[in-house]
């Protein structure tokens, strides 16, 4: 009898380490799940909403522009979630409201609000991104502290990309890319 109950419990043991072993695997190298706080991201990602984000798409290639990525900014431990507008090598301005990447205005149809300059990035002021960094912006520019104000981020600093939202259940769906 102590030997079957012993047998019941190392199968259970197996079951249970095999479980949490899968479950880290997939929450460290490739799916993460993240609450959206705050209104940067508004009106494509609300206060509140839930989302996961994924790092495959990272391994192999860089972000591209359009990807919505949470990373690790300069001035916080806390992630943050924002647009990768600009990409290495390219210049970046922001000039009557809107945004020009290599001088060539980007049509951004996701955001309603005009786009203002901040202290990293003045108004008609032309920037270079460097080598190995991205130059990000929140959907809600007036709402935002992004790269406007503080630079570009490294793309050691990304964590993970925009993949689905799964709540609120009506709002449910594969996070879209936008066309430039």
């Amino acid at each position: 009898m102590l030997k079957r109950l012993g047998a019941f419990f190392m199968d259970v043991l197996e079951v249970v380490v095999f479980a949490v072993g899968i479950f880290l695997i997939v929450y460290l190298l490739i799916l993460r799940p993240h609450k959206i706080k705050g209104q940067s991201m508004h009106p494509t990602f609300p206060d509140g909403e839930y989302l996961l984000t994924e790092k495959v798409s990272y391994y192999r290639g860089g972000p591209q522009r359009g990807d919505v990525v949470v990373f690790k900014p300069p001035i916080s431990e806390d992630e943050f979630i924002k647009r990768i507008i600009a990409l290495p090598g390219e210049t970046i301005s922001v000039q009557n409201g809107k945004v020009f990447v290599n001088g060539k205005e980007l049509n951004e149809d996701y955001i309603k609000v005009q786009t203002n300059g901040s202290a990293f990035l003045s108004e008609g002021e032309v920037y270079t991104i460097p080598e190995g960094k991205y130059f990000t912006m929140g959907d809600n520019r007036q709402h935002s502290s992004d790269s406007r104000a503080w630079g570009p981020i490294e793309k050691k600093d990304i964590t993970g990309k925009a993949w689905l939202t799964y709540w609120p259940i009506d709002k449910a769906g594969i996070v879209r890319h936008p066309n430039y």
